[in-house]
């Protein structure tokens, strides 16, 4: 079918065919000033002045979810990241700081192809990833987020930018899944986080997260959060700070064992941080500095075993000042045995 092409141009200057504005407010009916369709919601003559039009909106972005975003239709750009291709819209995804970037810098073909290259971010999930471009397009995405995908949600929102609610929301739901079942993985991830110890230290100490990271200032919060956990709640949980448990059965696993369970696995800066801090409430000094005892020998076994390093922990009696641990765990390089060569 031959195309048509009108016999009306848009004057010079126009946008979207009105002359000197950009989508804006029209001049109103007596022609001396601009009419606003914005509604305050601060009360006037003591009544609230409500937005008669916001059925109209909330239609209008139900509309650009689910046929903008889950369907595709009337796509102009195409977004490949993690093996899939999404039919997107420039104007939403001009939102995302990033995408903005990617959009005016990679070549204008049209459809527009852009492609996010997130290989070296372990952490953004295609789960996370899918939710945070919905996110671009209605909140409604939020419901989607769940304990097990909102790390990923949180390193794409936080990769894309420009949607802080996102990630303090997927945030908050992070740092609800910390849980005795989880605490494994919470401790791998921040872990993973971290800058390479100095090999020969006797003391390692204390790593920061690296600047680089694409949680930016949710890495910290969520390293204190998993902190906080192993050292407050986890022992409250497990009913180890009560001062006087109730017998053990035979066979019977305790909370303690629990934690030393837990203990024999984290990293020796967890471990430290943990049994150091006069906030890991399991009993008097002595109770601490048996419990560290007893996760040493089984960290020997396990995660400590064959890393050249060997854990001890001493309890000082007397001398320590208001507020100070008694309990001091350290970390030496074990000596490598030197071989004597007897000249011929």
């Amino acid at each position: 079918m031959d195309s048509v092409t009108s016999s009306h141009s848009p004057a010079p200057g126009s946008t979207n065919g009105y002359t000197g504005l950009e989508n804006g407010p029209y001049p109103d009916s007596n022609g001396d000033s601009m009419a606003s369709t914005s509604f305050s919601s601060q009360p006037v003559n003591g009544y609230s002045q409500q937005n008669p039009f916001q059925a109209h909106d909330d239609a209008i972005v139900r509309h650009l979810y689910h046929s903008g975003f889950q369907s595709g239709n009337y796509a102009d750009t195409f977004l490949h990241v993690l093996g899939s291709v999404y039919r997107l819209h420039a104007i939403i995804l001009s939102r995302s700081p990033y995408l903005a970037h990617l959009m005016s810098t990679s070549p204008q073909t049209s459809p527009h192809a852009i492609y996010v290259q997130v290989e070296h971010e372990p952490e953004v999930s295609q789960e996370g990833f899918a939710i945070a471009l919905g996110y671009l397009y209605s909140s409604e995405s939020l419901g989607l987020i769940r304990s097990e995908n909102a790390r990923g949600v949180l390193a794409a929102a936080c990769l894309l930018g420009g949607m802080d609610e996102l990630c303090a929301y997927a945030y908050d739901v992070c740092r609800q899944s910390i849980t005795v079942d989880s605490i494994n993985d919470w401790v791998d991830f921040i872990d993973s986080l971290r800058s390479p110890s100095l090999s020969g230290v006797s003391t390692p100490v204390e790593m920061s997260l690296p600047s680089t990271s694409i949680f930016g200032l949710y890495a910290p919060r969520l390293k204190d959060d998993v902190d906080n956990f192993l050292t407050i709640t986890l022992p409250n949980i497990l009913g180890v700070n009560v001062a006087s448990s109730p017998p053990q059965q035979e066979g019977s696993k305790t909370g303690r064992d629990t934690l030393l369970h837990i203990y024999s696995r984290v990293p020796f800066d967890f471990f430290k941080r943990a049994v150091e801090s006069p906030q890991f409430q399991i009993g008097s000094d002595q109770a601490r500095f048996k419990f560290a005892k007893e996760a040493i020998e089984m960290r020997k076994r396990g995660i400590a075993r064959g890393s050249g390093s060997e854990e001890t922990v001493v309890l000082a009696f007397g001398g320590t000042s208001h507020g100070a641990s008694a309990v001091h765990v350290t970390r030496k390089m074990r000596k490598r045995p030197l071989w004597k060569v007897n000249s011929p």
